[in-house]
């Protein structure tokens, strides 16, 4: 397990996007994969940046384990922000046209679809979600 602790800001997603690929780098990830866990991440940090601890800035913790069967990468997101479950949101319904959606959801959505699993709890003052991909 490998993880990075940091301050929750936008600007910080590329740190955080780097610190992770040059984990799965090591693991010799698709392309493909890569690309899917990045915006994942770019979502997700990015979520935590903007909304967990509004107005103020704060802490997060991203962690990269890696599973070996089947060979799989499990990115967690730590914060001590105000508990949020972004699993709990209904998903937009997609089939309707742009300017007829609900506004928001559609990243999560997209992180849902494109990773293996996605799990969130609220445990000791912490959000803590993790995605899982096969790579």
């Amino acid at each position: 397990m490998k993880e990075l602790t940091i301050d929750a800001t936008v600007e910080n997603i590329t740190k955080v996007t780097a610190f992770v690929d040059e984990q799965l780098e090591e693991l010799g990830c698709s392309m493909k994969a890569q690309i899917q866990i990045d915006i994942a991440i770019d979502e997700l940090f990015g979520n935590i940046a903007h909304y967990a601890y509004n107005p103020e800035v704060g802490q997060a913790t991203v962690r990269v384990d890696v599973v070996q069967e089947p060979l799989s990468v499990v990115v967690t997101f730590i914060d001590n922000g105000m508990a949020y479950d972004p699993l709990a949101r209904r998903d937009p319904d997609v089939a309707l046209p742009a300017d007829e959606r609900e506004i928001g959801g559609l990243g999560i959505y997209m992180v849902k679809k494109s990773m293996d699993e996605i799990t969130y709890e609220y445990k000791a003052g912490q959000n803590i979600l993790r995605i899982k991909k096969a790579i």
